[in-house]
């Protein structure tokens, strides 16, 4: 093993680093990075400006930055001692540990990854270090910037062959304003990955609008047919008159709606390009993140948007039409959903993120057939995701939605790539009414006896899941199922 008292941090770069994970915070991390953060992990993802993407932990929420190459240098020389006492760093040849003691110095470890000419590497030596000038690190260095430039042509390629809702070269107000786009409608290098997550949820989005359109309008007709009224409109909402007033608008309600890419990105889409009038309402805890996006709507003449600092589990607005969540922090996700159907929302689209709950009760699980998928805590974390999903999607179905769990957008771009997207299906009542233990009569019974059953079906199988574990989940509570 090697020891060194402290980092090399002047006239020497390091190999190519994979990953890099750091951990065990000092006392002094809020001080050096501003908040409490308990881990950071770092993968390479590749890109001509920022090829680094970092997700910083607190205990309750994850941020997320790009680095370029310089900086994450730079961010690792500062933070590797200081911020956290641990971090494992992993390039193509070697995994390094470095660990810091009270008096801050650092030890480094060194463990080989691979074999050059039959033998093992030097596991002592001191080479994730190299002199700028050494002739070995510029043949790495030359290969591997071909290989990215390779890599980033054809990424660029593919990106501007991409039938864009959103396209580059137009102009957008709210992607100008957040630093997306650059005045004269071109996307940031450094954005482009936020770009392409704006788009691709749009996508997710226009594929539901038509059956929420056509449920909104059944309702419309239902409630004014009781009222013994016509109403003599198409399916195109945005022209139809009742009772001599506009329908309504579009509600939406975006909960964790954080910066807000997405809550813009929603309001552009409806109202410029599909023209069909919105309501959207953002919800977040941060109050200088709600008072930004407030002050961002105001200057960009924004009349349909509000923007509400509160607690997702204690929101009590108006009934929304569609409800979406990006990256709502573990049963934050689920508050979203309860609201969502509690309220009857026709379509919800939520894209989880850091689902604490069931991994920390997988951790005491006594379940010895499972045991060698629990032990290891990266499988444990991962398969604890998948898990509570895969309740959700099911919870979801036994209420009556139609859902499918899909790839938002590519590991690339953010590892927190799943959606679960629901809509809104006409048996959800008779849905409702199987799990109440409620029976319906009449028509109802003779009709939905199916469709009750297999939500009982959905219900059920949710429930064994969580059973074969101990495990408790937080939709699961929110929605009565007793699990």
């Amino acid at each position: 093993m090697a020891f060194v008292d402290n980092m090399p941090r002047v006239g020497y770069i390091r190999c190519m680093i994979l990953s890099a994970t750091l951990s065990k915070p000092t006392s002094q991390v809020e001080t050096i990075l501003g908040k409490k953060y308990e881990r950071v992990k770092i993968r390479f993802k590749g890109g001509p400006v920022s090829p680094y993407f970092a997700e910083f932990f607190t205990q309750t929420q994850s941020f997320h930055k790009n680095f370029s190459q310089a900086e994450l240098d730079e961010f690792l020389q500062k933070n590797i001692g200081r911020s956290f006492k641990n971090c494992v760093e992993r390039t193509e040849e070697k995994e390094i540990t470095f660990l810091a003691n009270k008096r801050g110095e650092v030890r480094r470890l060194e463990k080989a990854l691979a074999q050059t000419d039959g033998k093992p590497q030097n596991a002592a030596s001191q080479t994730d270090f190299k002199p700028k000038n050494g002739a070995a690190f510029g043949e790495k260095a030359a290969l591997f910037g071909a290989a990215a430039s390779a890599f980033n042509a054809h990424k660029g390629a593919l990106n501007r062959s991409k039938n864009y809702i959103i396209q580059e070269g137009t102009q957008v107000p709210f992607l100008q304003a957040l630093g997306v786009m650059t005045d004269a409608g071109k996307v940031v290098a450094a954005k482009y990955d936020k770009f392409r997550q704006v788009n691709r949820f749009l996508e997710l989005l226009d594929d539901v609008l038509p059956a929420v359109q056509q449920a909104r309008s059944q309702a419309q007709k239902c409630s004014q047919a009781q009222n013994g009224a016509a109403l003599g409109a198409d399916d195109n909402l945005s022209q139809a008159q009742e009772g001599g007033r506009p329908i309504e608008p579009l509600q939406i309600l975006d909960f964790g709606s954080g910066k807000s890419y997405l809550t813009f990105a929603v309001q552009y889409f409806l109202e410029s390009v599909k023209k069909i009038p919105c309501q959207i309402t953002g919800v977040d805890l941060k109050e200088d993140v709600i008072k930004s996006c407030s002050d961002l709507a105001a200057r960009l003449g924004v009349k349909n948007m509000n923007f509400v600092c509160g607690d997702i589990a204690k929101y009590s607005g108006k009934n929304p039409d569609i409800v979406i969540t990006l990256h709502a922090c573990d049963v934050a996700t689920d508050y979203a959903l309860a609201f969502a159907v509690e309220r009857g929302a026709k379509a919800i689209l939520s894209v989880p993120c850091c689902q604490k709950e069931v991994n920390a009760q997988l951790g005491k699980s006594s379940n010895a057939l499972f045991a060698p998928l629990l032990r290891h805590g990266i499988l444990r974390e991962r398969f604890s995701a998948l898990m509570t999903d895969a309740v959700r999607a099911q919870l979801l179905e036994a209420r009556g939605y139609k859902v499918q769990v899909l790839e938002f957008i590519d590991m690339e771009g953010t590892p927190k790539n799943l959606m679960i997207r629901a809509l809104l299906k006409g048996g959800a009542r008779l849905g409702q009414e199987a799990i109440s233990g409620a029976a319906p009569s009449g028509k109802e019974s003779a009709l939905g006896g199916g469709a009750a059953a297999q939500s009982l079906a959905f219900e059920q199988s949710a429930r064994d899941l969580l059973k074969a574990f101990g495990a408790r989940q937080k939709l699961a509570d929110l929605l009565g199922g007793g699990l």
